[in-house]
Order: structure tokens, then sequence, then C-alpha cells
């Protein structure tokens, strides 16, 4: 199977391993609607794709952007193969030296963020009997660090969040996906991508061809749980 024709939602996609996940689809002929807050890194990205990608702005954590964004979609396509939650970001502190707005912003972005594009979705993935629900998590959904709780709090939640959906919408023909990664080299880390440290970690491009992967198989398979890590990590 491929995604050709395919209309695929991906959240957070206006940098790093949503923007590289965005244009491969889109190169591999999916219908790619990309959200994300930056109108302009959001153009940006149409325009790489030489309009192959339609970006809509929005907050993933508003149930009326997420809305929009999903009646869009089926505005301009009339169906949705593939909802990609990959929004997220991370705030790596001591338990007493995390705010109370950091831990509320965090779980908006992360766990609200994909509870409602998911659920938008859903009605129509019913309604069709097909569709898959990707969910870009990290190893931290497995285990937890010092400096990690909130981070890692946000992962485990997004982990039981899929466990509860596989169990409700395999009997609509709904795929469920969790695609767990050790270190990449993108924005997401503290020292910025492309810095020496980051050299030998995972490519945002590696997780766009990983997502690649978990989609173009064929619609008796589903892989439940995707792990990847750069060699050099210890997992």
């Amino acid at each position: 199977m491929s995604v050709e024709n395919k209309t695929i939602i991906i959240s957070g996609a206006s940098r790093g391993i949503g923007r590289a996940a965005a244009l491969l689809l889109a190169q591999n002929g999916a219908n790619v609607i990309a959200t994300a807050r930056s109108a302009e890194e959001l153009q940006s990205l149409e325009a790489e794709s030489g309009g192959k990608i339609i970006g809509i702005p929005g907050d993933i954590a508003s149930e009326t952007d997420v809305q929009r964004v999903v009646q869009a979609a089926l505005d301009r396509f009339g169906r949705i193969d593939v909802v990609i939650n990959n929004a997220g970001y991370g705030i790596f502190k001591n338990v007493d030296e995390i705010t109370a707005d950091e831990w509320d912003q965090m779980m908006a972005t992360n766990v609200k963020g994909t509870f409602l594009l998911t659920k938008a979705a859903l009605p129509t993935l019913k309604a069709q009997q097909s569709g898959h629900v990707v969910v870009v998590a990290s190893d931290v959904a497995k285990r937890t660090f010092a400096g990690g709780s909130l981070y890692t709090a946000s992962k485990y939640a997004q982990e039981a969040f899929m466990g509860a959906l596989r169990k409700e919408v395999r009997e609509f023909g709904i795929k469920v996906t969790g695609v767990y990664s050790g270190l990449v080299d993108s924005h997401f880390h503290a020292k910025g991508h492309g810095h020496e440290t980051s050299k030998n970690w995972l490519k945002n491009e590696d997780m766009a061809e990983s997502m690649l992967f978990i989609l173009s198989r064929p619609a008796h398979v589903v892989i439940d749980e995707f792990m990847i890590h750069p060699l050099e990590q210890e997992y």
C-alpha cells in the first residue's frame, strides 16, 4: 500500500519532525493538511512543497481551531485517512522549579491537543470504517528521568490515551500507532538543530521515513508501537 491520495492531517508541522513528515508524505502523493501556530512557517512549508501541502494556522489546544482544521480537510478532500498527533514541546526542570502555568501549558499542548485532534476526526473515521491515528510520543512514555517529571508525565498520558483508544476503535477498522523516538537532532533540544553533540542522533528525516513506513503497511497490518533510537543512545 502507499499513502497516495490519502488525506493526512499533521499537527506541529511547521518545524522539525512534523515539517519533515509533511514534506515526505506530500512527495509520496498524500493530501497533507498541516497545522501549527505559526502562519509564516506554514506558508514557508506550503512554498517548499510546491503547493502540495495546505497549511492552516491554529492552536492545537483550542477545540475551535482543531475543529476548523478537520472541517477544512473534509471540505477540500471529502475524507480523512490519517491523523498524526505530532505537536508538542518539553520543559525540563526539577519538580519544585516547575510552575503551575508551565504544567498547564504543556499538558494542554502535549495531551489535550492529542485528545482534541483525535476526537474531532473520529466521527469521520468511524463512518468510513477505516483510518489511522498516529501519536508521536517519545521513549520517555516508557521510562522516567530526573528533571523530566512534567515532560514524561505528558508522554505517559499519551501512552495511556493510545492504549484505551486502541480498544475502542479497532472494531471500526481504525489503526492506532504510537511512535516512540529517542534523541532527535531538531530544534526541540536546548543546543538547537545541527549542534556537534547531536550529529549522530536521529534526523527529522529519519522520523519522517518511519512514519511513511508505518502508514504504508497493508490494510490488514497495524504497527501498534514503533520504537526508534540512534545507535549511540542506550535504552
